[in-house]
């Protein structure tokens, strides 16, 4: 359980949004326009990048509820969730996500870490500006939702299909509204 009294017994980030919904609002806005909103990253591969940032985070909860989200938006099988945790070991990933990830895996470190040969190679590969910006924000405010989850101490459940319901929620009605927001 949570290291505060929350008053209810939804895991992660969930039960914290619906201990404060004033504040759940505006992170949901975020998480929609990041994940889903207009880009030409597809969402699949942005919510890779969220679900990365989470592991490299041991943010548990965060990494299975993104990485869910990610295959569901691909054929929704959740051993995604595990080539993940390896470093996309067996998923057919373009070079372009990899040096995005690169960034991000930086940007999880400390954002003074990404350096312009980065930079320079997600451009190379392809990446355009707004990529690369959306990369970095990604992983920051991951970084920020991987904390709060955490920082309080919240539960979650330990195996990857527990997280296929959210997964599939999140990659077709979003994070705006849906069954935990409204």
């Amino acid at each position: 359980m949570s290291y505060i009294k929350i008053n209810n017994n939804f895991p992660g980030i969930v039960g914290l949004m619906a201990y404060r919904p004033e504040t759940a609002k505006p992170l949901n806005e975020l998480a929609e326009i990041l994940l889903r909103g207009e880009s030409t990253l597809p969402s699949a591969e942005r919510e890779m990048i969220a679900s990365y940032v989470s592991w490299q985070n041991e943010c548990h909860f965060c990494h299975s509820s993104h990485g869910a989200a990610a295959a569901h938006h691909l054929d929704g099988n959740l051993e995604l969730l595990d080539d993940i945790k390896s470093g996309f070991e067996y998923s057919k990933i373009s070079d372009k996500l990899r040096a995005l990830l690169n960034i991000a895996k930086k940007v999880q470190l400390l954002g003074n870490r990404v350096t312009e040969d980065d930079i320079k190679a997600a451009k190379n590969e392809g990446a355009t500006d707004l990529e690369i910006h959306d990369t970095v924000l990604i992983a920051a405010a991951f970084c920020m939702y991987n904390r709060y989850v955490d920082g309080l101490g919240t539960w979650a459940p330990e195996e990857k299909e527990a997280y296929d319901e959210t997964g599939r929620m999140l990659a077709h009605e979003g994070y705006v509204r849906n069954k935990f927001t409204g």
